[in-house]
């Protein structure tokens, strides 16, 4: 038998190695009346998760202790129901080079979304509506 989920606020999980980054977002969010829990870094969010229930992830790509993509995958696999935004603000020094398209790759690995940082409040709030609104369809498509 399914639970079937109150309508409260949506959870949302924020993993970024950027305390700066992880304060701004988490007081846009709670602002707009979603519950945010913080995780410093990819360990700390993948205890989180064995805790708690999320209804959508906002994962850094680039962060200490994980290389790179691993813990958009990560993160994916663990609840590949929970869409996932990744966030990046990796910068080239030589910008005449062509440089990976990090956000392109982490579409490919689960990511609903891609925000390239520095992201204006409104661009977050839309990719977290958009991610929830999708989410919503499917689970109506499929129940």
């Amino acid at each position: 038998m399914e639970v079937q989920r109150t309508e409260g606020p949506r959870h949302i999980l924020v993993v970024d190695d950027d305390p700066m980054v992880c304060m701004a977002i988490e007081m846009y969010l709670q602002r707009n009346n979603f519950r945010v829990t913080i995780a410093g870094g990819g360990e700390a969010g993948l205890r989180a998760f064995e805790n708690e229930q999320f209804d959508l992830m906002i994962i850094d790509i680039f962060m200490p202790h994980m290389r790179g993509f691993e813990s958009i995958r990560v993160f994916h696999d663990r609840a590949p129901s929970v869409p996932l935004i990744a966030m990046s603000g990796y910068a080239f020094a030589d910008l005449n080079s062509p440089a990976p398209d990090f956000l392109r790759m982490a579409l490919e690995l689960g990511a609903a979304r891609c925000l390239r940082k520095p992201f204006t409040p409104d661009a977050l709030l839309a990719a977290i509506r958009d991610c929830l609104a999708e989410c919503h369809t499917s689970a109506a498509r499929l129940g």
